[in-house]
């Protein structure tokens, strides 16, 4: 990039960590008048990511930290990354539900409005939905221009004109079994080959 388009992305990348801290400081108000003693799960990672990770809701470490993906899951996606030479400073990654409540407490229309603000800022060009549950969510915010995929894991679908979806096992649930991380690598796996042909913007 020249200096212009590294201003203007500089432009972008701060409009985007603002309303990023707004989001999650909406979320924080919500849960303190909704759920009191509730502590958010936020999203992490870069503000203009190529790739979203989604999972459908968070563990106790996440909830702990108030951070997606922090913990067992987090770890084993950057070896993952590791493997597929991606970079992980342009993920982002996030819940479906975004703190630990009972899932029949769970506002999920509140939390589709939230998912779908993420979307708009980040603006992926890949989401990578972990988990029928997350794939399902993911297809209930009736995002602009989205098309549902068919949910098979570890091929590459075109979600909206932009944005394309990667189906993959559950994160969370593959990595007490030799067999289950298997399944969650033969899916994932299909991301190196997206990233490596990935043509500059």
């Amino acid at each position: 990039m020249n200096v212009a388009e590294d201003q203007i992305y500089e432009r972008y990348q701060a409009k985007a960590i603002a309303e990023i801290n707004a989001l999650g400081h909406d979320i924080a108000e919500w849960l303190r008048e909704t759920h009191p003693g509730a502590a958010p799960v936020l999203g992490t990672g870069h503000p203009l990511a190529d790739i979203l990770l989604l999972k459908y809701s968070p563990l106790p470490a996440e909830t702990q930290e108030g951070v997606a993906f922090f913990g067992r899951s987090g770890q084993a996606i950057l070896k993952s990354l590791q493997r597929l030479r991606i970079d992980p400073l342009m993920l982002y990654g996030t819940d479906c539900v975004k703190a630990a409540v009972d899932p029949a407490d769970a506002d999920l229309a509140q939390c589709r409005l939230w998912l779908t603000r993420e979307i708009h800022i980040t603006q992926p060009r890949m989401i990578v939905a972990m988990g029928d549950a997350a794939h399902a969510f993911l297809d209930s915010i009736e995002f602009p221009l989205s098309v549902a995929g068919d949910g098979t894991a570890g091929e590459i679908q075109q979600w909206t004109p932009t944005i394309e979806l990667l189906p993959t096992p559950d994160i969370d649930e593959c990595l007490d079994s030799s067999q289950s991380k298997q399944a969650f690598w033969a899916a994932f796996r299909a991301l190196g080959d997206w990233y490596e042909n990935l043509p500059p913007y």
